[in-house]
């Protein structure tokens, strides 16, 4: 049994699953970060509040937290926090992308083309034509 968890922990799956995730809570603080710096004050300088959790209150109200029991707008507040994360997810893959696309411009600019075949065959010849025969004194004929 304790084999049988050795290679299923060391699988390359495994592993790279575990980093992945270490990753994306680690990325998460810059997501929230550009959330919660950048795009809600300007949802807020828009709409003159960050959030809608007063919009639309139904049922009681709880006497510890002071909420109404029900909140549509605390369900707007989490759709437009959900496509506010999505915003900054695009915009930072989008920048990844721009980044990566501009690498490999400039790796395939800085490689020389390689010689066409012709050309290969023909220096292959002449290097021949060069090397000096074994019996002779390096003329043909």
């Amino acid at each position: 049994m304790l084999a049988e968890f050795k290679e299923f922990i060391a699988r390359g799956n495994m592993v790279e699953l575990a980093v992945a995730f270490v990753l994306g809570v680690a990325f998460q603080s810059v997501i929230s970060a550009i959330t919660e710096r950048v795009l809600t004050p300007l949802i807020a300088m828009v709409f003159g509040e960050p959030n809608f959790d007063a919009l639309l209150t139904f049922g009681e109200i709880d006497p510890e937290t002071g909420v109404p029991a029900g909140s549509v707008g605390a369900v707007l507040t989490a759709l437009v926090s959900f496509l506010l994360v999505g915003i900054a997810l695009f915009l930072i893959v989008k920048a990844y992308n721009r980044l990566q696309r501009s690498q490999a411009e400039a790796e395939e600019e800085a490689a020389p083309e390689p010689d066409p075949q012709d050309v290969v065959l023909l220096r292959e010849i002449r290097d021949a034509l060069r090397a000096p025969t074994a019996g002779g004194d390096g003329h043909a004929g």
